[in-house]
């Protein structure tokens, strides 16, 4: 049954006010078990630290860790709610063919943010802080502020989950017909050259990180042809 304009800011709204009750749920859960999530985000640097010991240097730190980890806890949680209430939206107005496509498109996304940011976690992070650790040498002490440790896995997380949207990038372009699986193919040498780059700018300033990341990058962008079209 076709809706009216009325019926359909209605449906939105109604999705939109179960997504934010759907977020703060999280997020409150994530208060809840704000120290679960600050072992688990602090792990990769314990497991290379033979002394760790992380401070806080601002009254309020304690508090915004706990505030951003939460945020963290409560986005990736609610991030395939969000899909499901968009997809619940849009489907109706879709043809058959569209639907397959977005809902791939809807899948694939998340999924492959997570194995970006599961790789930073699980490969990159020790990697790289054993690399910065050694740096602390006899007479020195290595005292971390908790607050900015934080912020700068955050912030690899997010940026590696986002590096992994690449190939889904070409894939949609190449569908919606913008270029072709061989103009594409074509550019392969420039675009592993900004792979490089890419890796580059998210990674610390070590060679072996850089190639940490960007072999699965080089890996996706090889797989992406699987699901190209020949011709636009």
């Amino acid at each position: 049954m076709k809706m009216t304009l009325m019926q359909h800011f209605r449906e939105l709204r109604n999705r939109i006010i179960w997504s934010v009750l759907f977020f703060l749920i999280a997020f409150g859960v994530g208060i809840v078990i704000s120290e679960l999530l600050k072992k688990i985000v602090i792990f990769p640097l314990m497991s290379v630290w033979d002394n760790p010991s992380l401070i806080y240097t601002g009254l309020a730190d304690g508090v915004i860790v706990e505030f951003s980890l939460a945020g963290l806890f409560a986005m990736l949680v609610s991030v395939p709610f969000f899909l499901w209430q968009a997809w619940k939206y849009v489907a109706p107005a879709l043809k058959k063919n569209e639907k397959n496509v977005a809902a791939a498109i809807l899948l694939t996304s998340p999924l492959l943010f997570l194995g970006g940011a599961a790789f930073a976690y699980f490969v990159l992070f020790p990697m790289a802080f054993k690399f910065f650790v050694g740096f602390s040498g006899s007479g020195i002490t290595l005292m971390p502020n908790l607050r900015e440790y934080l912020s700068l896995t955050i912030g690899l997380l997010k940026a590696f989950g986002v590096a992994f949207q690449f190939p889904l990038i070409l894939v949609i372009l190449n569908r919606a017909g913008l270029f072709s699986k061989r103009q594409i193919f074509n550019a392969s040498r420039y675009i592993i050259v900004g792979i490089f780059v890419i890796a580059a700018i998210l990674t610390p300033p070590d060679i072996i990180s850089q190639i940490t990341l960007s072999m699965p990058m080089i890996l996706l962008f090889g797989l992406s042809f699987l699901f190209m079209r020949d011709k636009t």
